[in-house]
């Protein structure tokens, strides 16, 4: 039991340094080494140092940054009633010796009902910005981002992740994506804040009172 205990322990200050994820791709990549190219001095075109003049700037190949622009927001709202009734007689036809103290016929009668209703509605705003990377360039030309973004703070660290598939036809001046264009998005922000280390340490207490006896 006190192994148990002990693991348990362990297992729950693991969790409070970096909280889990569900994004599972790399946070980063950095850029594919092009390959060597031949000099070709003496003439005016120069392979090493040639840049067009018209380039475009966006995101297009593994290790580019993009700007993501966080705008979710969700709400939904459920509604649910239910009604019913039943209801039920019986009677029956007493002997002879019986009658005169209850009568001809015993009758008996029945009848319940109910009523149940329940309302939910949930909404949520994540807004913000960050950078993320190009992880991977699809051969239709998509491209797979991802970033991390930490925030220290005095008792605490955020942490922003977010991954999807960008469609480059979708990437606006300024070299930024909507989160809200991105395919396959997965946003998520978590902290490994004092408060979270009083809620896991509450759900500690109350796993090892449940083995206590009393």
């Amino acid at each position: 039991m006190y192994v148990a205990a002990a693991a348990a322990m362990l297992a729950l200050g693991g969790c409070t340094a970096i909280p889990t994820t569900i994004v599972q791709t790399p946070m980063t990549a950095r850029p594919l080494t092009p390959p060597p190219q031949s000099a070709n001095n003496g003439a005016i075109y120069q392979t090493s140092v040639y840049r067009p003049i018209f380039e475009d700037h966006r995101a297009r190949q593994v290790g580019d940054v993009l700007t993501l622009v966080i705008t979710e927001k969700t709400a939904a709202v459920k509604a649910g009633a239910s009604s019913g009734n039943k209801s039920g007689s019986v009677s029956a036809t007493l002997p002879g010796p019986l009658q005169g103290k209850f009568g001809a016929t015993l009758s008996t009668n029945n009848t319940s009902k109910y009523a149940d209703g329940d309302n939910q509605s949930a909404s949520n705003t994540f807004t913000g910005t960050m950078g993320i990377t190009v992880v991977e360039v699809l051969a239709n030309g998509n491209l797979i981002v991802a970033g991390e973004k930490q925030v220290a703070l005095d008792k605490g660290t955020e942490f922003i992740r977010f991954s999807g598939m960008v469609n480059p036809d979708n990437i606006a001046t300024g070299n930024t994506v909507a989160s809200t264009a991105v395919a396959d998005a997965r946003v998520e922000y978590r902290t490994n804040s004092q408060i979270d280390r009083a809620e896991m340490t509450s759900m500690a207490s109350r796993f090892f009172q449940s083995l206590l006896p009393f």
